[in-house]
């Protein structure tokens, strides 16, 4: 939210630079279906809540399922609630002591959130006053307080996490899809009560208040949770409201071997994320033509090409975009390193390598389906923009688009090898190490974006070193450097796994 305002009012200066801006996003059908309305974006405020709330939004839907739905349905699969309830606690009781903590969580978040919020409104560029500044911390929390209570009630409906995970995400992919429809302007702004996610559109922070908009978050999230502690009560431990499908047969597919098994397992969340990713892709390609008529004229073409995409057209906006993907790309990579060294630490890879399988043949089958999801990550990141792009006749070349999209995946592959480097020698240290990477250099390119930063550490960032496709042409010889780098990482860290004892948590 702070770099959101901060980049408003460095970037968008002059009142006329703000009436483009206005111009070209205020009543885009596209942009406001996808990120929801956007009212006043010739100011601070205006901006600052289109240009994050959605974001905002849905991470915190996520968060919030994620972590009730691990807390509640992940502890008792993994036996802890048992040992829990052996004491004088009810399963009743035990849920809503844990609502109870979960709630206290979330509302430490939000004196974070306003505090951060609260502090950036009073720089004076800025000036937003500090109730409107915690309405709006209000309001980006609110996400998180629903989807907490719909993961709690999930946990009682079925009988595992990863099933209560997916059925929170499935009403979280309805209530967007709801919203999407109300925003689309096609007559149906009054399906926007009907979401969730709409509720929280109508609470209208910084631009128009709407406190009576809280009643249906409270009286939404306080149901889910009263049904979730009735629903706990009333089932045996282990079980679940609704009754599990068995099946007759057993799936044996993609058992024949190490690398056929990581396929199994980690194909749901490559789906997952090559969902995001092709979305996001086509969110860019359709919003460049409408991007292109901002850059001209603006600080928003110094800001491009500090970070290599100069030009005022649309292939300068779609070399930012394309560096957004490359982030996606990159976590998407860590996510494949943590999700080995997770088989690791939970003990699930004991009972494969005390089977004729080798350590190498694990961790390079590993490897391989990580760096196959990469490229074809890559290359759908390339085909969505350019569908997007074409959609709205931007006249950008589908082979460099295309090919812009490949030149994501040396940065991921870089940091894939810098994760197996870490899992071999530090394994306990993986997420950090992963993690770390990536988050350093995404700061360093948005702090050095405005040019607040020195050559010599705006360097050390991944995405720093990948050319800004298709605004320039990839720099192959930077790119393959990436690669050797993660593949020279990757057998160091082969070499120390073999050696190795496995390790726990």
């Amino acid at each position: 939210m702070a770099s959101s305002a901060f980049s408003y009012v460095s970037l968008y200066k002059s009142q006329a630079q703000r009436e483009r801006l206005e111009a070209a996003f205020g009543s885009n059908k596209a942009t406001i279906a996808l990120f929801g309305p956007a009212p006043q974006l010739q100011t601070v405020g205006g901006f600052t809540v289109f240009k994050v709330s959605m974001t905002l939004m849905i991470l915190g839907a996520v968060w919030g399922l994620l972590t009730s739905t691990r807390l509640l349905r992940g502890e008792e699969d993994a036996g802890r609630w048992e040992l829990l309830l052996s004491g004088h606690t009810t399963r009743r009781g035990a849920t809503a002591q844990a609502l109870v903590g979960l709630a206290g969580g979330v509302g430490a978040l939000w004196v974070v959130t306003a505090l951060i919020t609260v502090v950036t409104g009073r720089i004076s560029k800025i000036d937003i006053a500090v109730g409107p500044a915690m309405f709006f911390a209000l309001a980006l929390v609110a996400s998180a307080v629903m989807f907490l209570a719909v993961g709690a009630l999930t946990s009682q409906l079925v009988p595992t996490r990863r099933q209560a995970a997916a059925s929170a995400a499935v009403i979280l992919g309805v209530s967007y899809a709801i919203r999407m429809v109300a925003d689309a302007g096609i007559g149906l702004q009054w399906t926007r009560w009907v979401s969730p996610l709409g509720w929280i559109e109508q609470l209208q922070p910084l631009t128009a208040p709407r406190p009576l908009a809280l009643l249906p978050i409270a009286a939404f999230s306080a149901a889910m949770a009263t049904v979730a502690v009735r629903l706990a009560g009333n089932r045996d431990l282990g079980a679940s409201a609704l009754s599990d499908r068995s099946r007759a047969q057993p799936s044996v597919r993609l058992l024949s071997g190490p690398t056929d098994l990581t396929v199994r397992l980690v194909r749901a969340t490559v789906i997952g994320w090559g969902v995001a990713i092709a979305v996001s892709a086509l969110l860019y390609g359709l919003v460049a033509k409408a991007a292109e008529g901002t850059i001209s004229g603006s600080s928003v073409h110094t800001v491009l090409s500090r970070l290599g995409a100069p030009g005022t057209g649309a292939e300068a906006y779609l070399g930012l975009a394309f560096l957004i993907l490359a982030v996606l790309v990159g976590f998407a990579a860590a996510g494949q390193v943590t999700a080995a060294r997770a088989e690791e630490a939970g003990g699930r890879l004991d009972h494969l390598l005390v089977r004729p399988v080798s350590r190498s043949s694990w961790l390079g089958g590993r490897l391989l389906v990580a760096a196959v999801v990469l490229v074809a990550s890559g290359s759908v990141a390339g085909l969505f923009t350019w569908l997007g792009a074409a959609s709205q006749h931007t006249g950008v070349n589908f082979t460099a688009v295309v090919v812009a999209g490949l030149n994501v995946v040396p940065p991921a592959l870089c940091v894939l090898g810098i994760g197996a480097f870490t899992l071999g020698v530090w394994p306990r240290s993986t997420s950090i190490a992963v993690y770390g990477v990536l988050g350093w250099s995404l700061l360093v390119e948005i702090i050095g974006g405005i040019g607040a930063i020195n050559h010599w550490v705006f360097d050390t960032s991944l995405f720093h070193q990948m050319a800004a496709a298709p605004a320039v042409a990839p720099n192959w010889t930077t790119g393959g450097v990436m690669v050797a780098i993660g593949a020279v990482a990757a057998v160091i860290g082969a070499i120390a796994f073999n050696r190795r004892d496995l390790a726990g948590e």
